[in-house]
């Protein structure tokens, strides 16, 4: 992050716009919003500008910005449209040392100024330090389209009553309070009856959260898919923001975590195909800790928490101790696996079933069907099989599997660095060869993109 986002006092502050053309009347509409004390310096401002004079809003001077005058704004925007102009205007303010911004000219500023929603007291401000002004636009319009118009008028209210909430116990009882006069009763009561109605519903829903018990514990197992955040379900989007307290898997992307509430504790559990995890004992003695304390806890699983999650696990010792549940699926990785490598998991004619298997397990693995997956036709999807490669390959080849069938290997499926491989079975462990990422085998399915590493070795002269 180039720019780190502030919001700056500028009430009864100077605040200087050199420049009374369009780009000065463009830039000033936006600074009108505040309460600073704005001064335009400019021989023949617009007849816009002018009205805005007329009316109280602004000052005019006609002639340059001093140093001393530099010296006194708390912002100086060079808006004349003219560069040896602006160039001067950027001279006084470095010279003040006041944060300058040149008009349309990110090399030159000290600062930007981001795209606005406005519903004073609440500001959203939305920037993409430049680089994308029309996606900073979509944004703000769907946040003008989302934002209910009296949203600003409900927050001066509520600020008001602040004293009178903090007679509810903090946590989550006050965070639910405010919720639902946000978001609920306030814009209802506002509608119908005004600023009167909104109090008075502050009051009524005041009432009915002194009587209110705090929330029992409430535990949800929410699936992080194999890694990309656009491919997290809404619901799980929903619990994030509101948890108390998320319980992570290791390989759950950062991306999605910070989706999470601020607030919320954060507790990375581990959980890496045979690298450092918490004890599966110690996971479900933390759950059961702070649903016992009444928080609302996601426990965060890479993938789907039904698929090699230890959810039956977790599910059972929570259920010992009456807290209730909720299980929210995700994508799981041979889903992301199968849409990267462009195939189908299923295909008519070649089979009509499909067998997920885990290689973080070893012992499960002396238990499979291995003549049945050595047969023609026949597609697994192998998760954590990167250690266990070469059993599987010994066991396969064992059982009569062509050294020829093929598999694709997805590395990091749906993330930035995602890699994947096609290489018969004869040549699996040499291909994986280099990967330190989460990785699914695909036996049987050689991958249909064109951007697939095709890995061969002396054996086998196959194009897959």
């Amino acid at each position: 992050m180039k720019y780190f986002p502030i919001f700056l006092d500028v009430a009864q502050k100077p605040i200087a716009v050199v420049g009374g053309g369009e780009a000065a009347v463009a830039k000033l509409r936006l600074l009108l919003k505040t309460e600073a004390k704005i001064t335009v310096y400019d021989p023949a401002p617009s007849a816009q500008i002018q009205s805005w004079e007329q009316d109280g809003l602004l000052k005019t001077s006609k002639g340059p910005l001093t140093l001393e005058q530099a010296r006194q704004a708390q912002l100086i925007y060079a808006a004349s449209e003219d560069d040896s102009c602006d160039l001067q205007t950027q001279k006084v303010a470095q010279s003040a040392g006041t944060l300058f911004n040149w008009v349309d000219n990110l090399q030159q500023s000290q600062f930007i100024t981001p795209a606005i929603v406005d519903r004073d007291p609440v500001t959203v401000a939305i920037g993409t330090e430049g680089t994308a002004p029309v996606v900073a636009r979509a944004i703000k319009r769907h946040m003008e389209e989302r934002l209910p118009q009296n949203l600003g008028a409900l927050a001066r209210i509520g600020q008001t009553f602040r004293s009178l909430a903090q007679a509810l116990p903090l946590g989550r009882i006050r965070r639910d309070f405010w919720s639902s006069y946000y978001f609920s009763k306030g814009p209802g009561a506002y509608g119908a009856r005004g600023a009167q109605g909104a109090r008075q519903a502050l009051h009524d829903l005041l009432a009915e959260y002194q009587d209110a018990r705090p929330k029992q514990g409430h535990v949800d197992f929410v699936g992080a898919g194999p890694g990309d955040p656009t491919l997290l379900t809404h619901k799980a989007r929903v619990l994030l923001h509101e948890a108390d307290v998320i319980l992570h898997d290791r390989l759950v992307d950062r991306r999605i975590l910070e989706l999470a509430r601020r607030e919320a504790t954060m507790i990375d559990v581990g959980k890496t195909g045979f690298g450092p995890a918490m004890a599966q004992d110690d996971i479900n003695q933390l759950m059961i800790h702070h649903a016992a304390q009444g928080a609302q806890l996601i426990r965060l699983k890479s993938g789907d928490p039904t698929v090699f999650g230890r959810l039956d696990e977790e599910l059972d010792a929570i259920a010992a101790h009456d807290i209730s549940y909720s299980i929210v699926p995700g994508i799981t990785s041979a889903s992301s696996a199968a849409a990267a490598s462009g195939r189908s998991l299923t295909r008519r004619g070649r089979n009509s079933q499909l067998r997920l298997i885990t290689g973080h397990d070893m012992v499960g693995y002396a238990e499979q069907d291995w003549r049945g997956l050595a047969k023609p036709g026949a597609v697994a999807a192998i998760y954590m099989g990167k250690t266990a490669a070469r059993f599987i390959q010994g066991r396969l080849l064992m059982h009569g599997a062509d050294p020829l069938t093929p598999v694709s290997i997805i590395e990091n499926s749906s993330r930035a660095d995602e890699v994947i491989r096609a290489a018969p079975l004869n040549a699996l462990t040499e291909a994986l060869h280099a990967m330190s990422g989460p990785v699914v085998l695909l036996y049987g399915i050689s991958p249909r993109t064109a951007a697939a590493q095709i890995f061969q070795n002396q054996e086998a002269d196959l194009c897959l």
